[in-house]
């Protein structure tokens, strides 16, 4: 068995080197987080509800759980694989099938997987049905990839399960060519979990691509496309019609396939794969779409068209309109899962979608940890993510000046990043997180001033220095004045500033 790696790069999770990273080689306790947590948690006030599991809190436990994720952090990162669900395929063999034992919805798409996965969740588990979820990156806690019933499945839960199955991982990683990687382990440990429970459903988000992305082996009745756009251009192609050539890999012969609004060349790609494997075919401007929507204390309210009829006055405590398309997809997903559609209209009991919808969370996506003054988190790390975030918080909030603290990848197109929130951001305050795959600082300032200009730019290395710079500078326009900071640019970012100011995982 090689232990190289081969050349190609291949990631099956989204920015893997940076949540790998995060969640081994860094320390929980490192000293950016707890230099500046203390002080920063403190002028927050005492933390509200938080949807995001802790560390655990007894020690055995959480030495166990940092075990196992030192073990995973020995395996391959995702950027240097064979683009194959060759082992994945082989770990489910000697598994037995487990993801075959219970009906799939997969989501691909370049923005939205997360939220719209959550949407998904909350209806399902409204009507009654038992869930498995499985989504990626994670903020916080690498837990938070696998969920039961709309939660995150408990580190003795999460432990157990890599336990059952790490002697099927290594009889697998001893027959292949290259041992089974990070987020291929997740994938089979999320699979084993689901089946375990069991789940009567399993909500997957894909980690990158579609065709060759390990969560790929599932057969899902449901395929959900969320809107593409340019990201991971050297993995998935340089157009959105190259990029959807591979998310249209999870549609299966006679699914349904639900797609919300896309580019024009990318919805061709999708509408023949379509074809090809006789799929239904439900779009969102189409059969389904938001009808009206209007901001609300704490969300917004919204009148959607799903495939069954109109559900009115559906509270959604999420900012956006792209959170509200998010939620229209969703609802389709739902009801074509159902059986509901052309043949088939009816709609869901209005009640229950509306209250699964106000139930739903979607922590680090334009999520308010703090007040006075607000601080919100938004994980955008691409430009279209970055403009759907600028005009979300533009319309939620109505800042009379905001400022942005960005830490950001150097591999992502931090231009274009910038270039999205330059019109909503006073000032943009620089950092960087604790992972390797940070942009430097000084490198980030560049880029930046080039884009807002000398003056409205400040670089400060350290992630609780930037964030208490940021609150600063908002504070200087007054208790009353309606000044805001937006952190941003990365998960990891987004996850440790959570860390900063809601205290400690």
């Amino acid at each position: 068995m090689s232990e190289q790696p081969p050349s190609s790069d291949h990631p099956d999770s989204d920015d893997f080197d940076e949540i790998i990273e995060a969640e081994t080689t860094r320390d929980p306790d490192l000293a950016v987080i707890e230099a500046g947590s203390r002080t920063l948690r403190a002028q927050a006030g005492p933390p509200q509800g938080d949807p995001l599991p802790a560390r655990p809190a007894d020690p055995e436990v959480d030495r166990a759980l940092r075990a196992v994720e030192e073990d995973l952090s020995t395996r391959w990162g995702e950027t240097k694989l064979e683009p194959s669900v060759t082992r994945i395929a082989a770990l489910m063999d000697v598994l037995g099938e487990p993801q075959r034992s219970y009906p799939s919805i997969h989501i691909t798409g370049t923005n939205g997987k997360t939220s719209t996965a959550r949407m998904i969740e909350a209806l399902l588990g409204a009507f009654e049905l038992r869930t498995g979820r499985y989504t990626s990156p994670h903020v916080q806690t690498i837990t938070e990839r696998i969920s039961l019933d709309g939660a995150p499945i408990s580190a003795e839960r999460f432990i157990e399960t890599y336990e059952d199955i790490k002697p099927y991982i290594e009889m697998v990683d001893s027959q292949q060519d290259y041992r089974l990687s990070f987020f291929e382990v997740m994938t089979g440990m999320a699979y084993a979990a689901f089946a375990d429970a069991p789940v009567d459903v399993a909500v997957v988000e894909v980690g990158m691509g579609g065709t060759w992305d390990a969560t790929n082996v599932i057969d899902a009745s449901v395929a959900v496309v969320t809107p593409i756009s340019l990201d991971h251009t050297d993995r998935l192609g340089s157009t959105p019609a190259e990029i959807a050539g591979e998310k249209a890999g999870i549609i299966k012969q006679g699914a349904t396939v639900v797609l919300a609004q896309q580019p024009v060349d990318a919805a061709q790609v999708l509408l023949k794969k379509a074809v090809e494997v006789d799929a239904t075919v439900a779009r969102e401007g189409m059969e389904f779409g938001v009808v009206s929507r209007e901001v609300a204390v704490g969300g917004q309210l919204l009148t959607l068209r799903g495939l069954g009829g109109e559900y009115e006055e559906v509270f959604l405590p999420l900012y956006g309109a792209h959170q509200a398309h998010n939620a229209a997809v969703a609802l389709a997903a739902v009801e074509a899962f159902f059986g509901i559609g052309a043949q088939h209209a009816r709609p869901l009991d209005l009640d229950t979608v509306r209250k699964a919808f106000a139930s739903v969370s979607s922590p680090g996506r334009l999520e308010v940890v703090r007040r006075s003054p607000t601080v919100v988190l938004d994980a955008a790390h691409n430009p279209a993510g970055a403009q759907a975030a600028a005009e979300g918080i533009s319309e939620a909030f109505g800042f009379s000046r905001l400022i942005g603290v960005v830490g950001a990848s150097g591999d992502k197109d931090v231009r274009g990043l910038l270039e999205a929130f330059e019109p909503v951001f006073a000032e943009v305050v620089v950092t960087a997180n604790s992972t390797h795959r940070a942009m430097d600082p000084d490198a980030l300032a560049a880029v930046a001033v080039e884009v807002f200009g000398e003056d409205r730019v400040v670089v400060e290395p350290r992630l609780d220095e930037a964030l208490e710079e940021a609150i600063t500078l908002a504070e200087e326009e007054g208790e009353f004045a309606g000044a805001g900071v937006l952190v941003t640019g990365s998960v990891i970012t987004v996850g440790e500033a959570r860390l900063l100011l809601r205290g400690k995982g």
